[in-house]
């Protein structure tokens, strides 16, 4: 193992990276190389569940608290923001985006329960299943009420 992986995790990892492009799989820090891809692959996961939350929480707030698009342009930011981050994601992984369906089912209860909490309303003003459809909720031109077509929910 490498003293350099407890010291300086950019070091180790660049240095790491030069093992493998020059072949010296000898000399590699196998443990901390495989426990340091793992981590990575969680980072993403985690990434990608945090943006998807948020973007759901959003959303809610948009479609039922219009009020609060009045405020300016945030909100409208709030929405974006995490699309952006989650396009980024899913280029980069496409078994990521395979899980985006099931993510979503996934963080749609937290996400109602703290849309109720940042907005007042009841809890009950929230559907109990998301309203859209993935290709709605990551569309980048798609704010709930603007839609003019029916869609089938998520389930």
């Amino acid at each position: 193992m490498s003293p350099l992986y407890d010291t300086d995790l950019y070091a180790w990892a660049l240095e790491q990276a030069a093992l493998l492009r020059e072949g010296a799989v000898a000399e590699l820090d196998l443990q901390n190389l495989a426990e340091a891809i793992e981590d990575l692959a969680r980072s993403d996961r985690r990434a990608l569940d945090n943006h998807l939350r948020n973007l759901l929480v959003h959303l809610l707030k948009w479609q039922y608290q219009p009020s609060g698009r009045l405020t300016g342009h945030s909100w409208r930011s709030s929405i974006r923001n995490p699309r952006i981050e989650i396009a980024e994601i899913v280029e980069d992984s496409r078994t990521l985006e395979r899980l985006v369906p099931g993510l979503i089912v996934r963080w749609d209860p937290n996400a109602r329960q703290q849309a109720a909490e940042e907005t007042g309303l009841p809890l009950a003003t929230f559907p109990e299943t998301c309203p859209w459809e993935v290709a709605q909720v990551l569309d980048h031109g798609f704010y709930p009420g603007d839609e003019t077509c029916g869609h089938e929910r998520i389930r």
